[in-house]
């Protein structure tokens, strides 16, 4: 209980006005209404008055929350050493142990270059005045993944339209490229799941591909490097399967800064965080990635814009209030489940 209370706690600052708005702005979109968005970009713009920009003399860092938060502050200490030499600013790191305490520790001017997951980025953008500039990528541009649908080649589906009437295995209800993003994207193909086409749900992403290689179901919407894994381990044999949609591609975590840095300083973190090369690590950890590739919200966030506007999601205060609650209820059962674990060995 103590657990969930902290964590309600934490964002029920943002259930209230704003006490700073920006003053004199011409264009809000959605943001919340401290920030400003003139120039349309989809996030909050640099103050116009410069007394309201900041320059701290030591920049908080930190990256989207895990069960083991030492494990990404020591891969990233390489990283900060980068930004601290770049930015001439102490950089340290701030542990934070759930998304609503991340968007926060934002709004409130307590962090100020961050990582946030990708469905996350959306509530920083909106309510913290966060700037997503760049994602985990290689040379060749951001790493991500896409929906795609797959079925057997000799199936005789050729186009989404054929799977109409078919069995077509859904991974989970809480899945985002098993469940939600088909729900939210298929039906510009002129396709409704559970209405054109009879959704069963295979558990995972796996199970959802074995169960189309082995004639189970008809077609599945899984995630493309699942996938891919699959077919490079030998697990499935590419030649029988074939791909007939593909979505844009989801970007992952988000790397920005808060919008009301010195616009000196935000030029430096830009730098700082496109010049620099990962480690050995740094690599392993994020699956080949090299370094941070370019993005912007208003254009690589746009699919999962998308799919959260289609599935109900709200970038807004009360989003954020039942994100807070769905976070304070994940911690409880965990404790719940290491308590009993506990329990069980004495």
């Amino acid at each position: 209980m103590k657990i969930c209370v902290k964590g309600l706690l934490i964002v029920s600052s943002l259930l209230f006005p704003s006490i700073t708005m920006a003053s004199e702005c011409a264009s809000r979109g959605v943001l919340d209404d401290r920030y400003c968005d003139e120039n349309m970009d989809l996030v909050a713009d640099t103050p116009k008055d410069p007394s309201d920009w900041s320059d701290p003399s030591t920049l908080v860092f930190t990256y989207t929350p895990v069960e083991d938060p030492a494990l990404y502050k020591d891969a990233f200490a390489d990283f900060q050493a980068h930004l601290s030499k770049i930015t001439g600013k102490r950089v340290i790191y701030y542990t934070v142990h759930s998304n609503s305490a991340q968007v926060e520790a934002m709004r409130s001017g307590r962090l100020h270059v961050a990582g946030f997951s990708t469905g996350p980025t959306g509530y920083a953008v909106n309510l913290a005045g966060y700037v997503p500039i760049a994602v985990k990528g290689d040379e060749k541009g951001f790493h991500g993944y896409n929906l795609i649908t797959i079925v057997r080649k000799d199936s005789g589906i050729n186009s989404m339209a054929d799977l109409k009437g078919k069995k077509v295995a859904h991974t989970s209800a809480s899945s985002n490229s098993g469940n939600l993003a088909p729900r939210a994207l298929f039906p510009a193909e002129g396709l409704v799941p559970d209405v054109d086409y009879k959704v069963f749900y295979s558990g995972k992403h796996d199970q959802s591909i074995l169960g189309v290689f082995n004639g189970d179901y008809d077609a599945a919407p899984v995630a493309s490097d699942v996938y891919d894994r699959m077919v490079d381990a030998g697990r499935v044999d590419g030649s029988v399967l074939k791909i007939i949609y593909r979505s844009p591609r989801f970007p992952t975590s988000a790397f920005g800064y808060a919008h009301n840095l010195k616009p000196e300083l935000a030029k430096k973190i830009q730098e700082a965080f496109y010049s620099y090369r990962f480690t050995d690590e740094m690599r392993a950890s994020f699956k080949g990635a090299d370094r941070f590739a370019p993005i912007t919200y208003k254009e690589e966030w746009g699919v999962i814009r998308d799919i959260a506007h289609a599935t109900g999601t709200a970038y807004t205060k009360t989003g954020l209030k039942k994100l807070a609650e769905k976070d304070a209820a994940k911690r409880a059962k965990k404790k719940a489940a290491a308590l009993a674990k506990l329990a069980k060995t004495q």
